[in-house]
């Protein structure tokens, strides 16, 4: 193909993940999905590497490329077919994440040209705890683990898929997960036309060419980086179950057109729920060269071939079944993406940027009727401050780095739920001073209208992100319930007139201020 038939096909295909994309916020009915934008969608080719992604969420579609290979390898796939899977240890992230897989046979002849896949968040996970985000010690009491399962099999819903969905009296879809079947099937359309008008051998000669060109560009990339040996090391505040500053280690060696991030300094797998599976991992890492990377490199398999992940096994980036994994897709992955950056920092000074607010700051309730059995449950992140940068200012009130959603917009949120935001502001001077000041975190206020279950899964509360080339470091978090500072994971019951106020970390300043106003 020529540079701009390349162009063109690379658009095509991407323009299919973010027609997905637009198909599932418009049918979703929870918040979560439809407000929050909290899915991702992407295209696979036949052995499961990635070909192409919207810009949704990075620790989801970094972990589905690393991970999907491995998922829809040993399976025996036909037309109609729809998987769905969410276990953490099986190329999952957190439970609350539950990927739909569907493949892509072109008509002529029945060839496997590809898969589509979409991962969503779904608050509601069959956790005990409402928000399915809980303090938790193991696996099983995040909710409900499913593995690799049929969910339609030659076009027919598969009764024992929906009962592991719904529970064992599920007789139809839930609405959302109904929205992430349409998603893949637009999706399948959509390729189908194309390959209507390409013929399926000229469309995997097309993806060869797209990977190769991805690849030039990222060993264009990393030519930028002084090679050597890079070590950077930081601490997470603590696990909820009793440790505290919690050991993320990065060595970065960079060779000739490739890198290694060896994390095996990193501390063991916690007590609590900060471990992440491999998978995680290496969105973070995929993640964190992609933006060294051309705005206009294809995001695909081709882009990452050059970045190899060592890890140790039993360690906090990749945890032994049945360690609790829900706060590491969330917080350690944004952790781990500072470490990145940390060492990338002193490769290309003139690029990186300092810490970003280090955290999600998630907030999950919700309420469980001890009499009807009816509940309601709630979960968001919350925006921070961005590191500022060598040549910019940092971002205020951004969500940053391995998460792409949005805070549930307030009219939404009080329309839905039995609860009042009463303040939702900037926080002014929580941005680190410098040449470049970090840009500011925010203040968000609940009033709880009703009894609920909160629990409380965030970070950068000890410890503050880090500021570049003697930039001050920003202003670390604070979670309080009714004037009282609460710890940094926690779970606790709320009743009608508490408030919650959440106010969240600004990013590092860059430079060292000399006295000049700061930008």
């Amino acid at each position: 193909m020529n540079p701009i038939e390349l162009n063109l096909f690379q658009s095509r295909i991407t323009a299919v993940c973010d027609e997905m994309g637009m198909v599932l916020r418009r049918t979703a009915f929870s918040p979560n999905i439809k407000d929050r934008l909290d899915f991702s969608c992407a295209i696979f080719d036949p052995a499961g590497q990635l070909c192409a992604q919207a810009a949704h969420i990075p620790v989801h579609l970094g972990s589905m490329a690393y991970a999907m290979c491995s998922i829809v390898g040993d399976l025996d796939w036909s037309a109609g077919d729809m998987l769905v899977v969410n276990d953490p240890y099986l190329g999952g992230t957190h439970l609350p994440d539950v990927t739909l897989i569907a493949p892509v046979f072109e008509e002529q002849q029945g060839r496997l040209a590809g898969f589509v896949a979409n991962r969503a968040h779904h608050a509601d996970i069959g956790c005990d705890s409402p928000g399915s985000m809980p303090i938790s010690r193991s696996l099983e009491e995040e909710g409900r683990v499913i593995p690799p399962t049929f969910l339609f099999r030659a076009g027919e819903l598969q009764p024992a898929a929906l009962r592991l969905l719904g529970g064992r009296d599920a007789v139809e879809l839930d609405t959302d997960f109904a929205a992430q079947c349409s998603a893949n099937q637009c999706g399948v359309q959509r390729l189908l036309a194309l390959l209507s008008k390409m013929g399926l051998d000229d469309y995997l000669v097309a993806l060869e060419e797209l990977n190769d060109y991805a690849d030039r560009l990222a060993a264009a990339a990393l030519g930028q980086l002084t090679p050597g040996q890079y070590r950077f090391v930081d601490v997470l505040d603590d696990d909820g179950a009793g440790q505290r500053d919690i050991t993320v280690q990065v060595l970065l060696t960079i060779g000739t057109g490739q890198v290694s991030l060896d994390f095996t300094g990193t501390a063991d797998q916690v007590a609590g729920n900060l471990n992440c599976p491999e998978s995680v991992a290496a969105a973070a890492a995929f993640y964190a060269f992609r933006c060294l990377m051309p705005a206009y490199t294809p995001a695909c398999e081709g882009a990452f071939r050059r970045v190899r992940l060592i890890t140790r096994e039993g360690s906090l980036v990749n945890a032994r079944r049945p360690a609790a994994v829900a706060a590491g897709n969330v917080e350690t992955s944004t952790r781990l993406v500072d470490v990145i950056f940390g060492a990338l920092a002193q490769a290309l000074p003139e690029r990186v940027p300092a810490a970003g607010q280090g955290t999600m700051n998630n907030v999950a309730m919700g309420y469980i009727d001890p009499q009807s059995g009816s509940r309601w449950d709630y979960y968001e992140t919350l925006a921070g401050g961005i590191g500022a940068g060598p040549h910019f200012p940092g971002l205020d009130a951004a969500h940053s780095h391995m998460t792409n959603t949005l805070n549930t917009p307030v009219e939404v949120l009080e329309l839905h739920y039995p609860l009042r935001v009463r303040r939702y502001q900037l926080r002014r001077g929580s941005g680190g001073r410098g040449a470049r000041s970090g840009g500011e975190g925010v203040i968000r206020e609940y009033e709880f209208l009703a009894p609920a279950r909160v629990s409380l899964l965030t970070e950068r509360r000890l410890h503050a992100p880090w500021g570049l080339a003697g930039g001050e470091s920003g202003a670390v978090g604070r979670n309080q319930l009714n004037g009282r500072d609460l710890a940094p994971k926690c779970s606790f019951l709320a009743g009608p007139g508490d408030r919650l106020v959440i106010t969240t970390p600004g990013g590092g300043g860059h430079g060292a201020d000399t006295g000049r106003a700061s930008v």
